[in-house]
């Protein structure tokens, strides 16, 4: 089912609400930029005019205000900190979905076999199949399970890796994307695994710093590419900020914090091997189309500057990322962003209380720790895609049933018991009611079959 489909309550979609979009603070960061008849960085090749074609890696200012929100506003590393985010390890797109067709597209090679093999941490984001298939992985995706709510399934990882090295010809080459009238020859991964590590899409969990350590020494073992979406780290709702108007939440650190601590310049690729792959989309409005790729060293981020349409056109919201930067300076981005947490926070208590007082007894969910999801699966013998059916048909409420979230080629059943409820598009009386109806349908079912409720 279509999160566009026809609905009186909509659990599926996974933007905010209109009345959270901000129209003002845009207008008005818009207006700050272009008023000026120029700016102090028109004509710099590093930066230039908004209104025209953008420098490669994207505008230098902006890069930077990125960075200081990311050290100081966000993460709070320590000036001398070692993992302190810097303006040339960062690459400025148009939004994490275009990130990551970018990054598939400048760091892999399945069509040749030079690419073995992409692995998909499942149940996964819905739509990121088509990123991978776009790029040539389709028969070569695999799943691998999430563990609890704090790691992965590093066992059939590395199995399923070593069957790929088993099977290795060393006769390929990355020749066929090289330019010829180039020195220059693009980093290609053998490898890839996709992840949504910090309250992930759908399951809403975040792993380890020991899980992420442990992926990053595989993937250098290996010469795997971890694509990190780190689009809903910054939306945490376990800290308190309320005592201070300009306080974020800390996140836990990105696997390119990590992959940047522990990198040796003399043993390990220059290149690294993790790529944060980011975006404003959930974090001020999707519809900025605006984001970037961080990458451990300098070396990445400029090879994914330097594609074809970057060299063609330019960084791709040039525009658009230098409202976001005047939105991150004059803090107006702050403001937003703690209005979101705190909205979210109280919405996701009202779905987790309506799931445990309105769905039956033994349905399994957590509490909701950031992002915009929670998971839930309904004991044995129920069948979700059945209950998902029902409920929209009577009264007209659609969930993101588990079948939207498998790896295509590599199912796990996912659709016949769970589903992923959203808190970011209704408000918290339309939660309830939501809640309360899938509950009367759960229970309507669990009559039919004698089940227990």
């Amino acid at each position: 089912m279509s999160m566009d489909a026809p609905a009186s309550l909509n659990f599926f979609k996974g933007h905010p609400s209109f009345r959270l979009l901000p129209n003002k603070e845009i207008i008005e960061a818009t207006t700050e930029l272009l008023t000026p008849d120029k700016r102090k960085f028109d004509s710099d090749t590093e930066n230039r005019h908004p209104l025209t074609y953008g420098s490669d890696q994207g505008a230098l200012w902006v890069r930077d205000t990125i960075c200081s929100f990311l050290n100081d506003n966000v993460f709070k590393l320590s000036n001398d900190s070692n993992v302190r985010s810097t303006s040339e390890c960062l690459n400025l797109n148009s939004g994490a979905s275009y990130g990551i067709l970018s990054l598939l597209l400048q760091t892999t090679l399945a069509q040749t076999g030079y690419t073995k093999q992409a692995f998909i941490i499942s149940p996964t984001y819905f739509l990121i199949n088509n990123c991978f298939i776009d790029a040539g992985f389709s028969g070569k995706l695999t799943a691998i399970d999430e563990i609890g709510y704090d790691t992965i399934d590093f066992n059939t990882l590395e199995k399923k890796i070593q069957e790929c090295e088993d099977q290795a010809n060393n006769d390929e080459s990355t020749e066929c994307i090289d330019n010829p009238e180039s020195d220059k020859k693009k980093k290609v991964y053998k490898y890839v695994i996709y992840t949504v590590p910090t309250y992930s899409n759908p399951s809403g969990h975040t792993y380890s710093e020991e899980t992420r350590l442990r992926l990053i020494k595989l993937a250098r073992k290996y010469d795997m590419l971890i694509i990190a979406d780190d689009v809903y780290d910054i939306l945490n709702y376990d800290e308190d900020i309320s005592n201070d108007k300009d306080l974020l939440p800390t996140p836990p650190k990105r696997f390119v914090h990590l992959d940047r601590q522990t990198w040796s310049p003399t043993i390990d690729d220059p290149f690294g091997n993790t790529v944060s792959n980011a975006t404003f989309s959930k974090l001020i409005a999707p519809g900025l189309r605006f984001g970037y790729h961080e990458t451990v060293t300098p070396s990445l981020a400029f090879q994914l500057s330097e594609g074809g349409a970057n060299i063609s056109g330019g960084t791709p919201s040039q525009l658009n990322s230098m409202i976001v930067g005047t939105m991150l300076k004059n803090g107006s981005a702050t403001k937003i962003l703690r209005n979101l947490i705190a909205t979210y926070k109280e919405r996701g208590e009202v779905l987790y209380n309506s799931v445990k007082k309105c769905l039956p007894q033994r349905t399994d969910c957590d509490v909701i720790h950031g992002g915009y999801f929670i998971w839930v699966t309904l004991p044995d013998g129920y069948n979700m895609e059945e209950v998902q059916r029902r409920l929209n048909a009577k009264h007209e409420v659609i969930l993101a049933n588990g079948s939207n979230f498998e790896v295509i080629g590599d199912p796990k059943g996912w659709g016949r018991r769970s589903a992923r409820l959203s808190i970011s598009f209704m408000e918290k009386n339309e939660i309830k009611e939501g809640i309360r109806l899938f509950g009367s349908v759960c229970q309507e079912y669990a009559t039919e079959l004698g089940l227990p409720f």
